[in-house]
């Protein structure tokens, strides 16, 4: 490790750079730490190098001096298929840092991955999105072995404002339940948004009057006030993706299924969200499930 004026500073290496992994690793750079990131497409990494941030070509190359690796890719196959490519370079006793959404068969095959390559595996999705994440005001939910903990608490200081320990057995799967919980209501709040502003279109009654109406009492909510802008404004600028809510979706219904739970609104919120990315919203902010109660023109 190298040091800082506060001690020892991990080296980190960050495999993914989309919406979250690119703010997470400029954070992680601007505090101080040595960073490495790669990405599948090179061109969505190349940015941070003006933030100090060492761009690999590969993630054999991007791991080689980490201490820590953290991992923000789409899913769990995803994940797993990129710490494979890196494996050759990976050291054992490294510390992973899971911080994708990668639902409980995911979270199972990167537990298996890192038995066996020695790793010491923290589960560790965040909450937050793109503004959290470029403000480092992420929460962090962690569970992991007592000994990662010193060496992951600069890299989740850099990235968020809280983290949560939920226990010690990353195996357990403890912090991507918990994850997927949120997840299934955020998704739910998003839904109910969309559908309510476009019934309001349907009827030609006023959105102000809706919003208005439920100003200030039980029924208001700070997510209602920022999906409801977004979808107002006509400015779907993704902080959490269609298609990655689409995903995300499935894997709350899929963990549903295992557990016995039938998730009837996920799984029609999923639906909602093929239909809109069907339509061209795929790349747009969630907020683009209100266009799937209209055809597609």
């Amino acid at each position: 490790m190298t040091e800082t004026s506060t001690g020892p500073a991990p080296s980190v290496t960050v495999l993914g750079t989309g919406i979250m992994g690119a703010a997470m690793a400029r954070n992680l750079a601007r505090a101080g730490l040595p960073v490495t990131a790669w990405n599948r497409s090179r061109e969505k990494a190349e940015p941070l190098a003006a933030d100090g941030v060492r761009i690999a070509d590969t993630p054999a190359d991007a791991v080689r001096t980490a201490d820590v690796v953290l991992t923000m890719l789409r899913d769990g196959p995803a994940a797993l298929e990129a710490m494979r490519a890196a494996a050759p370079a990976l050291r054992p006793g490294t510390v992973w840092a899971q911080s994708g959404t990668v639902g409980l068969e995911g979270a199972g095959s990167l537990a298996a991955f890192a038995r066996e390559h020695g790793l010491t595996l923290v589960d560790a999705p965040v909450l937050g999105s793109k503004q959290p994440a470029e403000e480092g005001k992420l929460t962090v939910l962690a569970c992991g072995p007592k000994e990662a903990r010193e060496v992951l608490e600069p890299v989740f200081a850099a990235v968020g404002s809280r983290t949560t320990w939920l226990g010690d057995d990353a195996a357990s799967g403890t912090a991507t339940r918990l994850k997927l919980v949120i997840n299934s209501w955020v998704l739910a709040v998003t839904h109910g948004t969309a559908e309510a502003l476009a019934l309001a279109e349907g009827l030609g009654v006023d959105p102000a009057g809706f919003l208005d109406a439920v100003a200030g009492g039980p029924l208001d909510m700070g997510y209602l006030r920022a999906k409801a802008g977004l979808i107002l404004s006509g400015d779907l600028t993704p902080s959490f993706t269609t298609a990655t809510a689409e995903k995300d979706a499935r894997l709350i219904v899929a963990a549903g299924e295992q557990a016995g739970v039938r998730m009837d609104v996920a799984a029609a919120g999923a639906e909602r969200f093929r239909r809109a990315a069907e339509q061209g919203h795929a790349q747009e902010d969630m907020a683009a499930s209100y266009y799937a109660s209209f055809d597609a023109v």
